[in-house]
């Protein structure tokens, strides 16, 4: 035996041995480049094939391809060996035992503020209203001037809010987001917008310095007071489960002409429940709507006054409190 077939012997057991103990698929690709590749071992033996004499060069490559062939045949049963075992792994790691109890997790509640504007949402969505959002940080305005609040107007002390440093404000009703509805959308127009206003009020029992309103507005040819008494009777009735006594006290607004609380006879005692009146022919000039051929009505309430009054919760900040004995009841 020559040198060279020597040497292919000896690289055939010590290759088929390193294959026997590997055990990962990126080791063994890297011994399949290590005796196989380019610039493998066997390549480098066959390097010195020419030294040898044309009669020898055919005994040694035949001895090579030999080589060749028990080293990749080894490595192919290698590689199906460790994908089979690398997949009975994964299937062992990842096996459920559906016998098993799940992992318990308490299911949430809605919280009472929550539930009370979804209930509300719907009401006025059966009703044909659409529901429109807007910013909380307004411009005066969209929050005042173009509601028919000019800047000395003395309506904005029973609103005062928080001014930032830009010049903006944390709205203090969602009537903005009329404003910015009508100038998007001609008539005619039948929105509710829920969301969250700021005042700076003194929080106590009844008053937060943070609050959730819902306002609805319909702007439409000949549009009467009549009209919005009978939305808000129905809306009520739908609200509290039952029809209801309802008075209208004459009110102002400045952006409502007349203007009305509403009353509804709850428990036996008057409750104030909303504002409400017809908009306004200065706000529809505003937007670009002619007051002489459209008519509207807005409304507006609050909504943590209605879920104290549904759920007969006395103090305004156990709604705020997140203590867990209160909203647990919910």
């Amino acid at each position: 035996m020559s040198d060279l077939e020597q040497q292919l012997a000896t690289l055939q057991a010590t290759a088929l041995d390193s294959i026997s103990q590997v055990q990962t698929l990126e080791a063994l690709e890297q011994l399949r480049v290590d005796y196989l590749g380019k610039k493998g071992e066997i390549s480098k033996i066959l390097g010195g094939m020419g030294k040898l004499s044309a009669e020898e060069r055919p005994a040694i490559g035949a001895a090579a391809n030999v080589v060749k062939d028990a080293i990749q045949a080894r490595l192919d049963r290698s590689k199906t060996d460790l994908q089979t075992a690398q997949i009975q792994a994964q299937l062992a790691a990842e096996t459920l035992d559906v016998t098993m109890p799940g992992v318990y997790r308490p299911q949430g509640r809605i919280h009472p503020i929550n539930s009370t504007i979804d209930r509300m949402v719907d009401i006025f969505v059966g009703m044909g209203y659409t529901v429109a959002t807007g910013p909380e940080m307004e411009t005066d305005y969209y929050n005042f001037e173009a509601l028919n609040t000019p800047p000395d107007h003395p309506a904005r002390d029973m609103q005062d809010t928080f001014y930032l440093p830009d010049g903006n404000l944390l709205r203090t009703h969602t009537s903005s987001v009329q404003i910015h509805y009508m100038e998007e959308n001609e008539p005619p127009i039948r929105i509710i917008s829920p969301g969250r206003c700021y005042r700076r009020d003194t929080v106590d029992a009844t008053h937060s310095a943070v609050f959730h309103q819902i306002e609805i507005l319909a702007i439409a040819p000949d549009l009467t007071f009549t009209d919005l008494k009978g939305t808000i009777k129905e809306f009520l009735t739908q609200a509290f489960g039952m029809e209801l006594p309802i008075r209208f006290r004459a009110s102002y607004f400045p952006f409502t002409e007349p203007s009305a609380e509403v009353d509804v006879q709850w428990q036996g005692r008057w409750l104030e429940i909303m504002g409400c009146g017809m908009v306004d022919p200065n706000v529809l000039t505003k937007v670009g709507h002619d007051p002489e051929v459209y008519s509207g009505f807005a409304a507006g309430f609050g909504v943590e006054r209605l879920a104290m009054v549904l759920h007969q919760i006395d103090d305004i900040r156990k709604l705020y409190g997140s203590d867990l004995r209160f909203l647990r009841q919910f």
